[in-house]
């Protein structure tokens, strides 16, 4: 029985991703460096560990690397100022209260990062634990950030489900044993996720009610 939603955030609240993908592409451009989407994908839904876009870019041409972080900053921001929640995120949350549901955040980014956003969007009051990089050792794809929600939650795992749209954030949910729906945007749905339990384009997609159901059924059948 699911007692539990525990979501994403960079990439599936908001689409945050896009815009950082855009605005480094167009940084590579201007130095004559195509920063291709499989390279750049390593550090979606984690933190720079596995792969930094700033040292990548010193690497191969000689830069202002303060020039560089001005400018991303700045695109980055203009970018961001254009996206909203994504299709669906305020019905799921609705929904998730009125089933009585514990709903958790868990995210690579950090409290700094994630704590205005969900202000300015108004939807911090919903989560019962916001788990962050400032929580754990690993982030994502380590599953520390999802045991933790769950310690948290204090539900068992298969009684909670994941929303992830990354490959990393795809990878700790299943390491940690939950349920997890992939809600991929428009940079992380060209990749291959394997071994889902259910994938849907938008949460606007499918009710809340009719996803857990979708999940109880398969669990079903597998146990």
């Amino acid at each position: 029985m699911i007692k539990a939603v525990i979501f994403d955030f960079d990439g599936l609240i908001i689409d945050t991703e896009t815009p950082s993908y855009m605005a480094f592409k167009e940084i590579y451009q201007g130095y004559g460096i195509e920063l291709l989407l499989p390279v750049y994908a390593q550090c979606i839904g984690t933190s720079f560990q596995l792969f930094n876009p700033y040292t990548y870019l010193s690497e191969q041409v000689e830069v202002d690397m303060e020039e560089v972080r001005s400018k991303f900053k700045r695109d980055y921001a203009l970018l961001l100022e254009q996206s909203e929640l994504r299709p669906g995120v305020v019905e799921y949350l609705i929904n998730a209260r009125r089933l009585n549901l514990r709903i958790g955040l868990a995210s690579s980014s950090s409290l700094s990062w994630i704590e205005p956003l969900l202000t300015r969007y108004k939807i911090a009051e919903y989560f019962d634990t916001v788990q962050t990089s400032d929580n754990v050792k690993n982030v994502k794809p380590d599953p520390e950030l999802y045991i933790k929600a769950l310690e948290a939650l204090e539900v068992e795992r298969k009684q909670a489900i994941s929303f992830e749209d990354s490959l990393n954030g795809f990878k700790a949910a299943k390491a940690a044993g939950l349920n997890c729906v992939v809600v991929p945007n428009d940079v992380t749905r060209h990749f291959e996720f394997a071994d889902y339990d259910l994938m849907i384009e938008s949460m606007a997609d499918m009710d809340l009610e009719e996803l857990i159901e979708n999940i109880n059924v398969k669990n079903r059948l597998i146990n």
